[in-house]
């Protein structure tokens, strides 16, 4: 009995495994790289309103404890007896300086302005940090809906200027086998492809917003995903080529060919799902993904 076929199989297979995660990973790195401008100026606009909240209970608790310090000379006068006039007029001019009635009325909103910043500021970091984990090798249980919003949040500024964003989970969708972070990448490859698909449509009035849709179903054994947008659809004759490497229609800079290209293997080959689509040229189109619920679905 010789042992060695088995390892010399083996080691193939680990090494193919180790260059698939590898080779993953950086593309979802490049991918942060790319959003990195867009992640800063989500990150920057709360971090600008807290400050300006924070500067703002600053001022007026300097003038609360002026007023504050006026009314407890004030009162340590009174038990002593030895009020004078002068004393009167200073707190009086406290209390009109510090415009109290405005700020019991404005301090409440600024705090909860300054949470929900603050908020906002842990969320986007906290999706950053799940988006850019590298995941365990092997497959594990994930959300679905939750892997979306995370990558929702990451690519924000990507779609938020170009269209607004519907979303339709089903909250009773089970945990799928999957591996996280390329369904992330898949994910982010189509709501991207969708945002510059919208922004193509609307090039002749920019101030126009087109819409995404998302849209989460359990269909038997199966999580489906639907990503749809009213943008330029695909033209008939290049869609038998849309998931080829390398192919785009896009300007250069602008698209590498690789975002579609990378979402067919991950969905079909590692997760043994589906990708299919519908498009009508000047309406828009409609991305299918559908993914088994359990290690034992097949595709059909």
């Amino acid at each position: 009995m010789n042992p060695e076929p088995a390892v010399v199989q083996s080691e193939p297979c680990d090494a193919t495994q180790r260059w698939e995660s590898r080779s993953s990973q950086s593309q979802k790195m490049r991918s942060i790289g790319q959003l990195a401008a867009g992640i800063a100026h989500e990150i920057n606009t709360p971090t600008q309103y807290v400050g300006d909240n924070i500067r703002f209970l600053k001022d007026a608790f300097e003038d609360i404890a002026s007023l504050l310090r006026s009314g407890a000379d004030l009162l340590e006068a009174v038990r002593a007896g030895a009020v004078t006039t002068a004393m009167a007029r200073r707190l009086a001019a406290d209390y009109e300086r510090a415009d109290l009635p405005y700020l019991m009325a404005e301090i409440p909103g600024a705090i909860q302005h300054a949470l929900d910043g603050v908020d906002r500021i842990s969320r986007i970091v906290r999706a950053i940090k799940e988006f850019a984990h590298p995941g365990p090798a092997e497959k594990s249980t994930a959300d679905l809906n939750t892997i979306i919003e995370t990558t929702l949040t990451v690519a924000r500024n990507e779609w938020k200027y170009v269209a607004d964003l519907v979303t339709d989970f089903d909250p009773d969708l089970p945990p799928i086998p999957c591996h996280p972070a390329e369904i992330n990448q898949v994910i982010l490859n189509m709501v991207i492809n969708a945002a510059h698909a919208i922004e193509d449509a609307n090039q002749p009035a920019r101030r126009v917003k087109g819409v995404i849709s998302i849209r989460t179903r359990r269909r038997g054994g199966w999580a489906e995903v639907q990503i749809a947008d009213n943008g330029v659809g695909i033209p008939a004759q290049i869609r038998p080529h849309i998931f080829d490497p390398f192919f785009t229609t896009k300007a250069m800079g602008r698209g590498s060919g690789q975002g579609l290209a990378i979402c067919y293997p991950v969905v079909v080959e590692k997760h043994g799902g589906t990708i299919t689509f519908e498009s009508e040229e000047g309406h828009g189109t409609t991305f299918t993904l559908r993914l088994p619920l359990t290690e034992e679905v097949m595709q059909p």
